[in-house]
């Protein structure tokens, strides 16, 4: 049972590339996410030129510019790393790169039609009317020609006696090949030009996967060292009382500082899901003791009943020392 969960659980990336520290990765990641965004204002700017947007256009536009904000709210926090931040950078970054699969989807498969209609002999065939096919068909100009051929032939002939030099006509080739079919997705997808695109995208999304891993590993690793650091004075008392180590509680639960209000809530949710890998589970206690461990050696307790312990331990600072006494003084004489 504890093979099976190894082998089947999440990855966690330790380094950015085996070069760099999962804070400066997280980093970089979010930079090119701040990049990619950007294209939503110039797209929303593109409108006052008069261009012509489909509904799906505009609404990738409009929802670039609200994760361009988000994003920029939330970068400045993985320097400070703030827990509750950083755990909503990787949800984000999850849920966008979702978002972002799905719109890549609809306009391949536009563009995959587009391509297929240019590859058939199909002329009075209209554009896809989904994902964009119309500003498509206006911009890229070969998708719907008037004469699809593919090479052309001038005729000359000599002109008449009143004018001079020759009449030339120009004569297409139809391409070799073709069928009547109307446009198709299978017939775009068997296009050689196609199927590399299809190869870069899946190569491009695998790389975006590993960023999700490890922006989630490097909010993992925040969230844990809080937890543990956060918990350390509780367990000093603890080890004072002679009782067990216990493993440290959700930050965002209940009656814990960081868990009140609308924050405590929110935290609570993205904990939810996905809990034994945000905040372990029992088969990484001996790992959470030895983080614990760790962390109270760099956290100093204090109160009466830390200076309690130094005292009867003998580590205390050492007493004040004792005015003399006359006889003591007339002794020394």
């Amino acid at each position: 049972m504890g093979l099976a969960t190894r082998l089947f659980r999440l990855p966690r990336p330790k380094t950015f590339l085996y070069l760099m520290s999962l804070r400066t990765g997280t980093e970089l990641i979010t930079l090119s996410l701040l990049l990619n965004k950007l294209s939503g204002i110039y797209g929303l700017l593109a409108l006052l030129t008069g261009l012509h947007l489909s509904p799906l256009q505009l609404s990738m536009y409009i929802y670039s510019v609200f994760a361009l904000i988000l994003t920029a709210f939330l970068a400045p926090h993985i320097r400070k790393q703030s827990p509750l931040q950083c755990l909503a950078l990787a949800w984000f970054y999850a849920i966008d790169s979702v978002i972002n699969a799905a719109y890549t989807a609809a306009f391949a498969v536009t563009w995959f039609l587009m391509v297929s209609q240019h590859h058939s002999d199909s002329k009075e065939s209209a554009p896809p009317r989904t994902g964009g096919g119309t500003t498509i068909d206006e911009t890229a100009g070969f998708t719907n020609p008037k004469y699809n051929v593919s090479h052309v032939d001038i005729v000359s002939d000599p002109a008449s006696q009143n004018m001079g030099g020759q009449d030339a006509v120009a004569v297409g080739a139809a391409i070799a090949g073709t069928t009547a079919a109307a446009p198709s997705l299978g017939h775009a997808v068997l296009q050689s030009e196609s199927m590399s695109s299809i190869v870069v995208i899946a190569l491009l999304w695998a790389i975006r996967l590993y960023f999700v891993l490890v922006v989630a590993s490097y909010a993992r690793s925040v969230l844990r060292q809080h937890m543990y650091t956060s918990a350390s004075t509780s367990r000093l008392h603890l080890h004072m009382d002679g009782a067990s180590d216990a493993p440290a509680h959700n930050p965002f639960a209940k009656g814990m500082p960081d868990g009140v209000g609308w924050k405590g809530q929110l935290g609570r949710a993205m904990t939810k899901v996905g809990k034994a890998y945000w905040l372990g589970s029992e088969g990484e206690e001996a790992w959470a003791r030895g983080i614990g461990g760790k962390f109270k050696k760099s956290v100093e307790a204090s109160g009466p009943v830390e200076r309690e312990r130094r005292r009867r331990s003998g580590t205390g600072p050492p007493l004040p020392p004792q005015p003399l006494r006359i006889q003591e003084l007339q002794e020394l004489r």
